[in-house]
């Protein structure tokens, strides 16, 4: 029992709602323009889940041997720095965890493009293996980019542009280039919850010599970086919405900026940033939040 809760631990499942944002919206688009299966959708939110676990054990193994995860660390104790597991155990997680991705990519690349769209799933299989890469090392070896402040660039492209239009091509096979200003929404608002990680964990990661982008610019920078992020965001989605404006249904989901600028004025106005540790959840969930009432806004009610 000990053991499964640690694996859960490193799981981190508080994460996944975020990870799984981006697929709903693409989804959403794929419906929105006239495409949509259930067992595509399914396999989708599976991989995208396995990715996201497999991800959170490899940030818990790299920082963990690099002792960036260390008693200064605000926040959860990870699975690793507590001892709950090994470095072996978490390495050998982290091996199952990559053979159920690539066993789950191959399923739904299947499904999305069977066998006459050799080159959709070549490329595809491209992203998927990019994505495992991007996952793992992001914290682990050497030449981590998480340590070379390149992580807000990685989650905006696979969160955001990857996740959004990746997952809406699995559907309409067509890339509609409207759909970039909601996948750029999700993007920056990803991009946010990993600046305020950092963020919280200035002083820690200063010491560890883990250069995130917030230990590059200092925190007074990195809180200018996040409202312009969460400004972007939320220019990007309103264009989107002009765009396809047909009546006030079709803005429901710009409600789910209200808790989402709330939170900005909270942010700006904290200075012991360790206290912006429940930030992280709020900006998280009203991410999630904000791409299913996107879905409803251009289906549903349409």
């Amino acid at each position: 029992m000990p053991k499964i809760k640690a694996w859960i631990s490193a799981a981190r499942l508080r994460t996944l709602p975020l990870s799984l944002s981006g697929i709903i919206i693409g989804t959403a688009l794929g419906s929105m323009y006239g495409q949509f299966r259930w067992d595509i959708f399914a396999f989708a939110l599976l991989t995208t889940v396995a990715f996201q676990i497999t991800s959170n054990f490899a940030n818990d193994y790299g920082d963990g041997v690099k002792g960036t995860d260390n008693e200064n660390r605000v926040g959860p104790m990870r699975a690793l720095q507590s001892g709950q597991l090994t470095r072996q155990e978490l390495k050998s997680g982290i091996v199952i965890s990559i053979v159920i991705c690539v066993f789950l990519t191959v399923a739904l690349l299947y499904l999305s493009f069977g066998t006459k769209n050799l080159l959709f799933t070549l490329i595809f299989g491209a992203l998927g293996i990019l994505s495992i890469w991007a996952a793992i090392k992001y914290t682990v070896g050497k030449s981590a980019y998480g340590y070379k402040g390149l992580g807000d660039l990685f989650v905006f492209l696979f969160f955001g542009l990857l996740g959004v239009m990746g997952s809406m091509f699995l559907y309409t096979k067509t890339i509609y280039t409207m759909a970039i200003f909601p996948a750029v929404a999700i993007g920056l608002l990803s991009t946010g919850v990993l600046n305020l990680n950092n963020l919280r964990d200035y002083e820690s990661d200063k010491t560890s010599n883990k250069n995130t982008l917030i230990v590059k610019m200092g925190i007074k920078n990195g809180k200018i970086y996040h409202v312009f992020l969460i400004i972007i965001s939320f220019i990007s989605m309103l264009a989107f919405t002009f765009m396809h404006y047909q009546n006030w249904k079709n803005a429901i989901h710009l409600v789910a900026f209200v808790p989402i600028f709330i939170h900005l004025n909270k942010m700006w106005k904290i200075r012991n940033t360790v206290l912006l540790d429940p930030e992280l959840k709020k900006l998280a969930l009203s991410t999630f939040l904000l791409s299913i009432l996107f879905y409803f806004s251009f289906n549903n009610f349409s």
